[in-house]
């Protein structure tokens, strides 16, 4: 396999050991993966030791309508690796539409503890990259606390703001020089999946964007319980606990969201093809 893109930005040609990333299906325009935790797991850890560069992304119904709503983007995250069906309502999508036979969708949380536990068994540093110094330092002690094998290899809160050129370069220096080889993004959708693409081959690792991931593990932020998770209904958690932020965002991506499936299932009952 080798990592380069002409239209990528960030590419440097170099020829890497082969990763057995799982299949993509077209969900909307975006290249979903049809995967589950073992497979996933697998792929990065082995995209890691070998320290091929790749970009990972986990998208629920949000991340997912962003990015079919958006050329720019969905060009982006179509280039990734992996894009795991982060959200209950995306693995089902799958399912109906393909047959995929998903039994568990890949929560970024969960995906990210159990990538821990494999590094610190497998002696792969990792990277954190992102939310606040506050909140990095509570989740490096309870990632250490939880896997005490595990090698935290470097931690930083960027600005909230772009990065200037020199800025990135400066970013891309000190996540190699760490040799970690796996990179949490924590930055939201859609900023960390750009900061992913925008960075690309020339970070030895594999970024993974996992969201809100950090200030859970911190304790920052509460998880929605498990039967919530089980039935599709973590956006309803949130949205309780944060209406004013969220209220408009779930408002428009779930009808967009249900409108794009009801129409993609309604065209493959009633078109036919030669």
């Amino acid at each position: 396999m080798t990592s380069h893109d002409e239209n990528h930005p960030a590419a440097v040609p170099v020829q890497d050991p082969p990763v057995d990333w799982p299949p993509k299906l077209d969900l909307f325009g975006v290249q979903v993966s049809a995967t589950d935790y073992r497979q996933a797991v697998e792929a990065i850890l082995g995209a890691a030791e070998g320290r091929v560069p790749s970009q990972v992304s986990l998208h629920a119904v949000h991340a997912l309508i962003t990015a079919s709503t958006d050329p720019e983007l969905r060009r982006k995250v179509n280039f990734f690796q992996m894009i795991a069906p982060d959200g209950q309502p995306v693995r089902w999508a799958l399912n109906l539409l393909y047959g995929t036979g998903l039994r568990e969708r890949v929560y970024g949380p969960e995906l990210m503890l159990r990538l821990c536990q494999q590094a610190a068994i497998r002696g792969v540093p990792v990277y954190l990259y992102g939310s606040s110094p506050e909140v990095l330092e509570r989740l490096q002690a309870n990632l250490l606390a939880k896997y005490p094998g595990l090698a935290i290899a470097g931690a930083e809160s960027p600005p909230f703001r772009p990065l200037s050129a020199g800025e990135s370069e400066d970013t891309i220096r000190r996540i190699n020089d760490s040799g970690a080889g796996i990179v949490f993004v924590g930055l939201g959708a859609p900023k960390q999946d750009h900061f992913a693409y925008d960075h690309g081959s020339r970070i030895r690792a594999v970024q993974v964007c996992v969201g809100a991931a950090f200030d859970f593990h911190a304790g920052a932020k509460p998880m929605a319980p498990r039967w919530m998770q089980r039935w599709g209904l973590e956006w309803l958690y949130r949205l309780i606990h944060e209406p004013g932020r969220l209220w408009h965002r779930y408002l428009v991506t779930n009808t967009v969201f249900l409108a794009k499936l009801a129409r993609e299932v309604l065209r493959r009952k009633f078109v036919r093809y030669p």
